[in-house]
C-alpha cells in the first residue's frame, strides 16, 4: 500500500566482511587496505557502497522470505546514492517505504516502487535507493471487481 513503511532487520558490519567483499568486488585501496584507507579522503576504511547495495538486499530477502512469498524479481534500481561511509563496527538498519505500485498490463503481476534507507546506529541515512519489484498477483475473487 503507498505509504507503508516497514523496518526490515540490521546488521553489524566487521573489518573482515568489508576487505573480503572489496578485494572480490570492488578492489580500491580504501576498501581492501586500511593503511591506505587511513591516508585516502576517507582518513579510514570504508565499505564498498555496492557492498552496502548487497547488505540492503540481504535484509530486504530475509525480512520478505515466507513460502508464500509472491516477490518475483525487479526490473531495475531507479536511483541509488551514498550519502556516507559505512566503516567497521557500523550497524546498518534498512527501512523502505512504498512509493508507488501498478498491475502489468499483460502478466499476472504488480510493480512496487519503493524508496529504501540503509541507516546507520546513529539514525545517519548513508544510503538511500529507489527501486522496483515485482510481485505476483493475487486472483480476483468470483463476484469483486469492476
Amino acid at each position: 500500500m503507498v505509504g507503508e513503511h516497514a523496518t526490515l532487520g540490521s546488521h553489524s558490519i566487521s573489518e573482515a566482511e568489508i576487505l573480503a567483499f572489496a578485494r572480490t568486488y570492488d578492489p580500491q585501496p580504501f576498501h581492501t587496505d586500511p593503511e591506505a584507507a587511513r591516508r585516502s579522503l576517507f582518513g579510514g576504511l570504508i565499505a564498498s557502497g555496492w557492498h552496502t547495495c548487497a547488505l540492503m538486499m540481504r535484509l530486504s530477502v530475509e525480512a520478505n522470505r515466507r513460502e508464500d512469498a509472491a516477490a518475483t524479481g525487479s526490473p531495475g534500481v531507479d536511483s541509488c546514492r551514498w550519502l556516507k561511509p559505512v566503516r567497521p563496527g557500523d550497524t546498518l538498519t534498512a527501512r523502505g517505504e512504498v512509493l508507488e505500485t501498478w498491475p502489468s498490463r499483460s502478466k499476472p503481476i504488480g510493480f512496487v516502487r519503493r524508496r529504501m534507507e540503509m541507516l546507520n546506529q546513529h539514525g545517519e541515512v548513508v544510503m538511500v535507493a529507489v527501486g522496483i519489484t515485482m510481485f505476483r498477483r493475487r486472483p480476483v475473487a468470483a463476484g469483486a471487481g469492476a
